[in-house]
């Protein structure tokens, strides 16, 4: 059978998701989530991708980001994948395959879905009972987006600067964005976009 070929545009941004093989943990712990985070830091640079919103959860990862060639996300998940794999079998006495397959994404060329996504990622531990508000979970964009913290791994998008004339602007105006709860409407809308691979 044909693979279906993967939504990668350069210069425009996808949702991309990475999942756990049979939804297995690929985070044990908080060191896990670092050691990730500052390897997809440097893989981010490297390759040529922003990342413009993200969240790791147990099992799996969802990136808002823009690779700026067309080999970029593909090169940045392979290199992922043997860095960060590598490690997490070291360090908890496995062996094998970590991932799902080939990793999946959606492209985004709508404005306004630009900004439902980067909602629906930071607001996944919520749905997910980990946390009440988004604020409370430290392992997404959230606290940088809507709270100001400092994070070198996230890369502000023109979609997201929009919101507001000032950086304390753009943070109150996407705090009032993720502070009701996705709808089951457009939850349902998010994951069939994502399904289909539709570019939006």
């Amino acid at each position: 059978m044909a693979r279906i070929p993967r939504s990668v545009v350069p210069g425009v941004p996808a949702h991309h998701i990475q999942r756990g093989n049979n939804r297995q943990a690929i985070f044990i712990d908080d060191l896990d989530r670092r050691v990730y985070r500052e390897l997809l830091i440097v893989g981010t640079q490297q390759f040529g991708c922003a990342v413009h919103a993200w969240v790791f959860m147990a099992n799996h990862v969802h990136l808002l980001i823009t690779p700026l060639r067309a080999d970029g996300l593909g090169r940045l998940t392979q290199w992922m994948g043997a860095k960060y794999v590598r490690w997490f079998n070291q360090r908890h006495g496995r062996t094998g395959t970590l991932w799902e397959g080939r990793f999946r994404s959606s492209v985004i060329t709508s404005a306004r879905y630009f900004l439902t996504c980067s909602r629906y990622i930071d607001q996944n531990p919520v749905r997910a009972g980990l946390c009440t508000s988004p604020g409370q979970f430290p392992w997404s964009s959230y606290a940088c987006l809507a709270l100001g913290h400092p994070d070198t791994l996230v890369t502000e998008h023109a979609e997201y600067c929009s919101l507001g004339a000032s950086a304390p602007l753009r943070r109150a105006a996407y705090r009032d964005l993720c502070d009701p709860q996705v709808d089951d409407a457009t939850l349902t809308y998010v994951r069939q976009v994502f399904r289909r691979g539709e570019r939006l």
